[in-house]
């Protein structure tokens, strides 16, 4: 049985959204190995691309330089082999981007509740878009967002610690 679910998951690629913060990168992780898929950090390979971090990559080359290197290494990536991607919390923002995630991929909206996000954000500092902002502003930002990331095809709520949880979940609506 699990392997028939590996079998019908591995034919796209399932891309994880949500705000900076949510797990992407770590449910996502999980969820690879679940699937049996390989995991792309997409934010980690535009730091290759640039040789820089995304932090410097805002300093040196601006946002919309960021957001057109994701833009495109998105759309090479969702056309290759499925896989489980793991784009930064602004890229389904963009119209172009998701179009092409929801055209080419399934999209998955993590959406913890935005305590959760804050003590998260709150451990790092490479968000960019994070380290200047109140937490009333990184709320406004969130839920500006929220209404995007709606437009995936499905949204598991989740929590701090349910990592499992919430792969047993995005499996099930998978199959």
């Amino acid at each position: 049985m699990v392997a028939d679910r590996r079998k019908q998951v591995r034919r796209r690629s399932i891309v994880l959204v949500g705000f900076m913060g949510c797990g992407k990168s770590t449910i996502g992780r999980a969820l690879a190995a679940a699937a049996g898929l390989p995991f792309v950090d997409v934010d980690r390979e535009i730091e290759q691309l640039f040789g820089v971090s995304i932090p410097e990559i805002f300093s040196r080359h601006g946002e919309p330089a960021f957001r057109a290197a994701e833009r495109e290494l998105v759309g090479r990536l969702v056309g290759g082999e499925p896989q489980v991607l793991s784009p930064g919390g602004g890229a389904f923002i963009d119209p172009e981007t998701r179009q092409l995630l929801n055209a080419q991929a399934t999209t998955v909206w993590l959406d913890p509740p935005f305590d959760v996000i804050v003590e998260r954000i709150a451990r790092s500092n490479e968000r960019p878009l994070a380290s200047s902002r109140s937490a009333d502003e990184l709320h406004r930002l969130w839920e500006d967002r929220r209404g995007y990331y709606a437009e995936a095809q499905i949204r598991v709520p989740t929590e701090d610690g349910e990592v499992d949880d919430a792969v047993h979940r995005i499996m099930e609506q998978l199959a």
